[in-house]
């Protein structure tokens, strides 16, 4: 007998998953709202050098700062010594040379109609150091990657339960600082830690969300779970356009973890988690409340802790897992090194595409907003093609999409503004539609005794993809088709890497390693398969009636 008969024998999908469910969407909606943080409080609004005068603000700018080919104010660049005679002539273009201009020396004057404040107003992030600004989305997914092994490790040691509360508490703590920081390398250094306290929401929900569910309803608790990511993406629009000061909105953001560690009274433990670690009592107890509010109240006299215990050693649950077991067997290795690639190219197209959002066409407010809202019929699509084509075509043509699409907009022209918007938001619900798949379908490929370690491995190469993924951006001044030629060329490769995986559509959620190392289709064979193989029911309750006689 394996788990998922058991939670069918506890009612299956009941108020008590949803209950579940309703608890877990929180830490969902909160994670969006700090990893796309990213571009409102380090936007960078118009700016020019501080002039030397007395004379009026427009004066100044005509006599200290130069102008560039396409006759807009030099962002960077001052003249040496103030040019009054274009007063004169303000017409006249002036174009920055070595020779008559220089680096900005006494600062720099922002334009504060859109921004009240951010990292870049706040410690002058521009010109010469608008890489530390861009950098500041690395730091924080480099905290993400290193929360990713941590926690990864620790839900399958301690209990997810447990670490989701720690997340929590550490996120607000960490969030708060970050929004009181006096340098930006306190900055810097919060965030990172920050984001390394968030990614154990990530990890830690997604087991959580498959482990109470049955293989039925999984795909739909998956997704219904991934809507409210998006839900939280368009949240963040709203509340960074009425909030237009950095060090309020990150706190705005951080607040919502307050609920988040009340929530965690009510949240249970995985039952498969316990049954593999050998807590059978606990395992029993959670399970029975399961089944009574599922509406099946006789299940404690008909699966006693005897029986669990007999599951349980079945499962091997004495055996310690760990990253390395990742790799040991031919098959996890295989399944493993083809998601770690699939991963980053989710990752690094969804994340490029998404801490992108200028020369859009509309303004940022809006822009965020309406790739928020595309993520919606995204994943409702998504939905009904996993259960129809499957998780491996669904993964594999999603990505394979998202970066055709990229690709289309290198090039078509830009001043075809609207059509290069219309490919814009395809690619982008193509990649939130690749995101809801691979979430789901990395927890169906593991073992219980692995799951999360493999969702920890494959969440550090996907923070790993978002950490390089602003940077590429960078590359612009290299070559202005540079960065969408590698979002392009990544989502391709990893769309073509994702038809390598193993299908899990209507399988048994694998318990332990030798699951996954039967041949090819047996390892996650459909629920009603194979039961041979298995301890069956009847035969528990045989056995828990002889031992309860013999002992009589």
């Amino acid at each position: 007998m394996r788990f998922d008969e058991l939670l069918l024998e506890a009612g299956g999908f009941g108020r008590f998953q949803v209950m579940t469910l309703v608890i877990l969407f929180l830490p969902r909606l909160i994670l969006p709202l700090h990893f796309l943080l990213h571009n409102f409080i380090a936007a960078v609004p118009s700016h020019h050098c501080a002039g030397p005068g007395n004379a009026t603000e427009e004066e100044k700018l005509l006599v200290n700062i130069p102008r560039d080919p396409d006759g807009s104010f030099s962002s960077c660049k001052m003249f040496s010594q103030p040019q009054y005679h274009l007063l004169l002539n303000s017409s006249s273009l002036s174009l920055p040379n070595s020779s008559s201009t220089q680096s900005c020396l006494q600062g720099w004057l922002y334009d504060h109609s859109q921004f009240t404040s951010t990292i870049a107003t706040q410690w002058d992030l521009v010109c010469e150091k608008k890489g530390l600004n861009q950098a500041s989305a690395t730091f924080f997914f480099i905290g993400v990657t290193a929360g990713a092994i941590v926690f990864g490790y620790l839900s399958d040691k301690f209990g997810r339960r447990l670490m989701l509360l720690v997340s929590f508490v550490f996120s607000l703590i960490l969030g708060m600082v970050s929004a009181a920081s006096v340098s930006f390398l306190m900055f810097a250094v919060c965030r990172s830690l920050l984001g390394m306290a968030l990614c154990g929401l990530t990890i830690i929900t997604v087991a959580l969300s498959v482990e109470w569910v049955d293989t039925k309803h999984r795909t739909l608790a998956g997704v219904l779970s991934s809507l409210w990511w998006s839900i939280g993406n368009i949240l963040l629009s709203l509340v960074a356009y009425l909030i237009r000061d950095w060090r309020w909105l990150l706190i705005a953001v951080t607040s919502p973890c307050i609920l988040g560690i009340l929530s965690i009274w009510w949240l249970p433990e995985s039952a498969r988690w316990l049954l593999v670690k050998g807590k059978v009592k606990t395992a029993h107890k959670y399970l029975v409340r399961c089944a009574r509010m599922n509406g099946q109240p006789d299940f404690s006299s008909r699966i006693s802790t005897e029986t669990l215990s007999k599951i349980a050693k079945a499962e091997d649950t004495d055996a310690s897992y760990s990253f390395i077991d990742l790799f040991r067997t031919p098959v996890l290795r295989k399944t493993s090194l083809c998601a770690a690639v699939v991963w980053y190219g989710v990752a690094f197209s969804y994340y490029g595409i998404s801490l992108n959002i200028t020369g859009f066409g509309l303004d940022m407010y809006m822009t965020h907003f309406v790739y928020g809202a595309i993520e919606l019929p995204a994943k409702l699509g998504i939905y009904f093609f996993m259960n129809k084509a499957g998780r491996r075509h669904a993964q594999a043509w999603t990505l394979l999409v998202t970066g055709l699409s990229i690709g289309v907009n290198i090039v078509i022209p830009v001043s075809v503004g609207s059509v290069r918007s219309v490919i814009a938001i395809i690619g982008k619900g193509f990649s939130e539609a690749a995101f809801t798949s691979v979430i789901l379908y990395t927890a169906e490929l593991y073992p219980t005794v692995l799951r999360q370690n493999g969702i920890g491995y494959t969440a550090f190469v996907a923070r790993v993809a978002a950490s390089l993924a602003p940077l590429i951006i960078l590359l612009d001044d290299i070559w202005n088709l540079l960065p969408q030629l590698i979002y392009c060329s990544v989502a391709i490769i990893s769309g073509l890497v994702a038809f390598f995986l193993p299908e899990t559509l209507n399988m048994r959620l694998p318990e332990t390693i030798n699951d996954v190392e039967q041949k090819p289709g047996r390892h996650l064979n459909h629920i009603t398969e194979d039961m041979n193989e298995d301890i069956p029911l009847k035969t528990l309750e045989n056995n828990d009636s002889t031992d309860q006689k013999s002992q009589i």
